[in-house]
């Protein structure tokens, strides 16, 4: 039997049908013949190389089991399931996505399934076509309403199964049982070659200065695996600057070091990689934003506010309403980001984190700290920027021979834990690291990734993100490389 990662007790109240269930391993036995099945399948989320491929394993796995097995592919993610938007997946549409990036089979979505009402309607779909089992492929949030969703279903015997794939570039869905998301290693790839290829232009012309953010928001594992692939002059690790407590001073006089010390040598030239998501983990600005958003949320209603159009004038407003020491930091930040700050928030009320130019602000900050240190002699070079966002060009690349044979691996297994009767589950395939003739099939309990967090305000169960392991040896092979990248080209 398995246990929730942590608030067991609360989680195995809310999932009592599909809680404690144990990690399963295949092992070879007899070919049987079982009845034909009908299956729907999900895409959900942003998109990640491969995932044409899990759906093909999984129509070759369910046509294997019965060739009048059939597959339907719900239409742009899992709003198609609660709207009825459905296509059914033949041989013939199959064969022209095998093997190729996107998600364009089906299109995705980021429809939350999360209440009854949701779900009541699901169950109608599932009946009115035979369905029997669900594959929902997609990230941590994806398959936490994977989880609430077979919970559902066993509570109310509705006979459908639900499997998860696990899938995210962002590499943040992953535990002793799933080695890594699929995505992860083809979107490192081509982000790592488009950096390979502004080093190479660096050295060539040797007089700019390019500041590079890389997705990931929550988790730093794609900027970290860039890096070890690359080997830049800077990298930062969003965890590190949370654990460290890094104010943004302090990593603008990091970064203004090294460019002085490069420019000092006569190299007036580096590449810089960014986290998107570090502005978030920089203490001073987590709990600014937070306040932000606050602030924010009651000015709608605020006739005084809403009159204002010089953007000085809604900047001075809001220092005004903010806590002394976050009107402080906010009262710092370069114009362009203020504004960035101050730009639509999402559904939640929140700051669109992936919009804020992180870059530029470094840049413009680092400008300021390099103009002082040259009125002391400490700089005597040259500054120039160019800044780039590497995220959309990564996420539907044509998957790397890995993720092309390990997401068809992830949805042949998902058809062999349905056809053994089980729900609530994570398709696992493990020892990645071997030839896959040696690979590990398997599956483990969603629950048993399980946590509570607060989300708008309430606590709910969510699949624990993993982050980077300041312990671990990938972040240990940067820090150890840190200065000898920081100098060298």
């Amino acid at each position: 039997a398995t246990q929730s990662v942590a608030d067991q007790e609360a989680i195995k109240a809310l999932f009592p049908n599909t809680y404690g269930m144990p990690l399963i391993t295949f092992e070879a036995g007899e070919a049987v013949q079982l009845p034909a099945m009908n299956v729907g399948v999900i895409l959900s989320g942003g998109q990640a190389p491969g995932g044409h491929n899990v759906i093909s394993g999984l129509f070759d796995g369910i046509k294997k089991l019965n060739p009048e097995s059939k597959l339907y592919g719900f239409i742009l993610g899992p709003g198609g399931l609660v709207d009825h938007n459905y296509m059914e997946l033949t041989a013939d549409i199959i064969d022209e996505y095998r093997n190729t990036g996107g998600f364009d089979i089906i299109g995705s979505g980021r429809t939350k399934l999360e209440t009854n009402e949701q779900f009541a309607i699901a169950a109608e779909v599932c009946k009115k076509h035979g369905i029997t089992a669900i594959v929902i492929i997609g990230g941590d949030d994806s398959n936490t309403n994977a989880a609430v969703l077979a919970e559902y279903f066993a509570a109310n015997n509705t006979g459908v199964q639900v499997i998860g794939c696990p899938k995210t570039i962002d590499g943040d869905l992953k535990n002793e049982q799933i080695e890594i998301s699929f995505g992860f290693d083809t979107a490192t790839k081509t982000y790592a070659e488009l950096v390979g290829n502004i080093q190479r232009d660096v050295n060539s012309a040797k007089k700019y200065w390019h500041f590079v953010k890389v997705m990931g928001r929550s988790a730093t594992h794609v900027a970290l695996e860039v890096a070890l692939q690359t080997q830049p002059n800077i990298t930062l690790i969003s965890e590190e600057v949370e654990e460290k407590k890094m104010s943004l001073k302090q990593i603008v006089d990091y970064m203004a070091d090294i460019i002085a010390r490069r420019a000092n040598a006569g190299k007036n030239f580096g590449v810089a990689l960014i986290p998107e998501g570090l502005i978030e983990f920089i203490p001073e600005m987590k709990t600014m934003i937070a306040n932000l958003n606050d602030v924010m949320s009651t000015l709608e209603q605020d006739a005084s506010y809403n009159k204002l159009t010089v953007p000085a004038d809604k900047f001075n407003f809001i220092e005004s309403r903010l806590e002394p020491n976050n009107a402080k930091v906010f009262e710092s930040l370069p114009v362009l980001i203020k504004a960035q700050l101050l730009m639509d928030r999402d559904p939640h009320g929140n700051v669109q984190v992936s919009k804020i130019e992180t870059e530029k602000l470094l840049i413009e900050m680092i400008k300021v700290k390099l103009d002082e240190m040259k009125s002391q002699g400490e700089f005597a070079g040259k500054f120039s920027d160019q800044c780039h966002f590497f995220g959309y060009e990564g996420r539907c690349a044509f998957p790397s021979n890995f993720d092309a044979n390990y997401c068809y691996a992830l949805g042949f297994n998902a058809y062999a834990l349905m056809q053994s009767g089980m729900t609530g589950y994570l398709s696992s395939i493990r020892n990645t690291t071997a030839p896959s003739t040696e690979w590990v099939a398997g599956g483990v309990p969603l629950t048993m990734m399980m946590n509570m967090e607060k989300r708008h305000g309430h606590m709910k169960p969510v699949i624990q993100k993993a982050l980077v392991r300041l312990d671990g040896p990938v972040f240990k092979k940067l820090e150890a490389n840190r200065e000898n990248w920081a100098m060298n080209d």
